[in-house]
């Protein structure tokens, strides 16, 4: 693990491994000015195991964000975590058409639409 450097925080959009249940990539959701700032940050956890029932998973394909598999987002599982918990550097960031899918997914699964 590498060391992060002075200044660095985690920008919105970039996928990071995290310690959550397990090490596994996630998805920094909240805003730059929070992410500088505060000492946790808003994530959607991305899980490489499909399960066709869940219509709250979006997908990101493999090579999407350095991920090495295909994965999807698990938009009914947003949490936050300390910065401390996120591994350094990023493992890479979504398209923008990718953010706007898991977005969307995330406005759905806590009903903000």
């Amino acid at each position: 693990m590498a060391r992060s450097p002075a200044g660095w925080y985690p920008r919105r959009g970039e996928v990071y491994l995290v310690s959550l249940d397990k090490n596994r990539p996630a998805l920094i959701l909240s805003t730059d000015i929070l992410n500088r700032n505060a000492l946790d940050v808003c994530v959607v956890p991305i899980t490489s195991i499909h399960h066709g029932r869940f219509a709250l998973r979006v997908t990101i394909p493999r090579g999407e964000g350095g991920l090495i598999r295909d994965s999807w987002a698990k938009c009914d599982q947003v949490t936050t975590l300390e910065k401390n918990d996120i591994v350094y550097p990023p493992l890479g960031r979504l398209s923008g058409a990718t953010l706007a899918k898991i977005e969307d997914g995330v406005r759905l699964a806590l009903q903000l639409t």
